[in-house]
């Protein structure tokens, strides 16, 4: 088991040294930097965390109860992990994930997922598994693609910024896609967190959507995730009725027209056994530039 070092966290079990000597514990402010030099080794895989540092400045605890544990061998900070309601490793080696997993295992904590690059999720998830409830769905290859410059495809025109009084017209079409992606209703407990949660990326103007004459949902997606670095794209969705018409390489080309003005590069993570969108993204433009994996719970 891996040594904890000072401000351990409450939920970690006591210390033992590991035999690889690696050492975990919450990071604080002080570690700012070394963070963000994880981070910015790679800005794409790691733009979850290169946006949450961006809005709250540090790499302490949140206000709402998240935390940074970084995987440290003396001094050095070799890579670390988010821990909140998700799970998303930063930089993170195989050996040092899978001390993690055993970590978060023996906590009793629960997560609603882990995603990220795959070879730390997938190391975290080889000891945490013991641990944990039966996942909903573990999904080990996930090509991570991005795109630097305008697609060569023509943008569709139509598709423009939700706006505030359409949330009610969108809201169906989100809870959709995440119900054909996920598997589940996004309602599952409750309705307000995830309207809320749409709500917020309108507001944001990270919600994109292009609606019919009848006023239905024709295609939408989200920037979900934006850094100064990247833009990631999410929720991608076709309405049925509008499928096999031959028109997403045109609206996706305009999501990442939207994209790119505010970061350089605009990315997305795809399953591997989605062959109709991954054709769809390389006739866009993009390329694969690493391999994610999702543990859904």
């Amino acid at each position: 088991m891996a040594k904890l070092l000072a401000r351990v966290a409450p939920w970690l079990p006591s210390g033992r040294q590991s035999p690889s000597g690696v050492a975990f514990r919450t990071l604080t402010g002080r570690d700012t930097p070394p963070l963000w030099e994880l981070v910015n080794s790679d800005s794409t895989a790691n733009v979850f965390m290169a946006a949450h540092l961006e809005a709250s400045g540090t790499a302490a605890p949140s206000s709402s109860g998240g935390e940074v544990i970084g995987a440290f061998r003396g001094s050095r900070m070799l890579s670390a992990c988010w821990t909140g309601v998700n799970l998303v490793p930063i930089g993170m080696a195989g050996d040092d994930a899978a001390a993690l997993g055993t970590l978060l295992g023996e906590s009793g904590r629960r997560f609603s997922s882990i995603f990220g690059p795959a070879e730390s999720v997938m190391g975290i998830w080889s000891t945490f598994s013991p641990y944990s409830p039966d996942p909903f769905d573990v999904r080990a290859e996930q090509p991570l693609l991005e795109i630097s410059e305008p697609s060569p495809v023509r943008p569709t025109p139509t598709l423009r910024h939700t706006r505030s009084e359409e949330l009610e017209r969108i809201l169906p079409a989100c809870a959709a896609m995440f119900e054909e992606e996920v598997g589940y209703s996004p309602y599952i407990g409750g309705e307000e967190h995830y309207r809320r949660r749409v709500a917020s990326l309108i507001r944001r103007r990270h919600s994109l959507v292009d609606f019919d004459d009848d006023g239905q949902v024709i295609f939408k997606a989200e920037l979900g995730t934006v850094s100064a670095s990247t833009a990631q794209i999410q929720g991608v969705w076709v309405n049925p009725v509008y499928r096999g018409q031959g028109l997403s390489a045109g609206y996706m080309s305009a999501v990442v027209n939207e994209a790119l003005k505010l970061a350089p590069v605009a990315s997305l993570y795809v399953n591997n056994f989605n062959s109709r969108a991954l054709a769809l993204y390389r006739t866009v433009g993009f390329r694969q530039s690493g391999l994610f994996a999702t543990v859904l719970f």
